[in-house]
This record gives structure tokens, C-alpha cells and sequence, in this order.
């Protein structure tokens, strides 16, 4: 499988872009969302809530490992942030898998990589998030959820990035 790589010039297109993601999304998908402190995933979440109908504010979930929220359509969405999370085990003993086994949820997941062995690695959708510069971010995602943006049209501010 290939990937699509895209360039975010500001936070504002990373939120569209967001919204337009949870436009591609099928049921009870889970989403990992791979990047350093402050390379736009809560941002992206942001925008994939938005895109899911949720209205309230959405934060980061450092703090509470998860944050669920109740879609227009009775479905759920969670937001989980593995940051403070130390490996599986921990993520056990909190019942994760009530959220990544969900099927009547959009799971997104930051920090992923702390629990890798939980997470299908066919069935998870892999986002990637990277900082070059003040505020542009390389965001690299699969290519078939990448045509599927291209096919709706890139929002202002988000370019496609020729392959390496």
C-alpha cells in the first residue's frame, strides 16, 4: 500500500482537512495519528470531530487518556491520547478495547505507537504528521483515503507533495 503525502501551510487547513477526513472514514474505524509534540494532531482530531457533527469543544486528551463524544447520529467518537500511557498492559488495565473494538465508533488515536500490538494493523488507518516549518506540517496518509480527498478537491492552504 502506498501512501499520499499533502502540505499543510496553517492550522486552519489542517482543521478542514480534518473535517473533509471524517467525510472518508468507514464505521468503526480507528485512526492512528503518528507525529512529535506539536505536529497538529489534536488539530487534525479537531477536524475530524467537526467532520463527525460534534459540536462542543474538543481538547487534547493527555491528561484524561480519552474523551468521548456523543455524534448526531448517536454513534460515537473517542479521542484517545496514549502520551502518558506506558505500554499494552497499561492500556489494558484501563479497558481499551471497549474503544479500539467499538462498533458504533470513529476511534482516533494519538501517540499510537505505545500501544502498536493492540492496534490492527489492516484495519487501522495510519496518519502521519510532520513539522517543516513555523506553522507547515507533511501529513503523509494512505493513498486510498488521499484519493479520496483529492476527488472532493484540497481545501486553501493544503497542496499534494510530489513523491521522494
Amino acid at each position: 500500500m502506498t501512501d499520499m503525502r499533502l502540505l499543510s501551510k496553517q492550522d486552519d487547513a489542517t482543521l478542514t482537512l480534518g473535517r473533509m477526513l471524517a467525510a472518508c472514514l468507514p464505521p468503526a474505524s480507528v485512526v492512528a495519528l503518528y507525529g512529535d509534540l506539536g505536529a497538529g494532531k489534536t488539530v487534525l482530531s479537531r477536524g475530524v470531530a467537526r467532520g463527525l457533527g460534534i459540536a462542543e469543544p474538543v481538547t487534547s486528551p493527555t491528561f484524561t487518556v480519552v474523551q468521548e463524544y456523543r455524534r448526531p447520529n448517536g454513534q460515537w467518537f473517542y479521542h484517545l491520547d496514549m502520551y502518558r500511557i506506558s505500554d499494552e498492559q497499561a492500556a489494558l488495565a484501563f479497558g481499551i478495547e471497549e474503544f479500539l473494538y467499538a462498533t458504533n465508533a470513529i476511534t482516533l488515536v494519538e501517540w499510537p505507537e505505545r500501544i502498536a500490538a493492540l492496534l490492527a494493523p489492516t484495519a487501522t488507518i495510519a496518519i502521519t504528521l510532520t513539522h517543516v516549518g513555523e506553522s507547515q506540517r507533511e501529513i503523509v496518509l494512505p493513498d486510498h483515503i488521499g484519493r479520496q480527498l483529492l476527488a472532493t478537491g484540497l481545501p486553501a492552504g493544503i497542496s499534494q507533495l510530489a513523491d521522494a
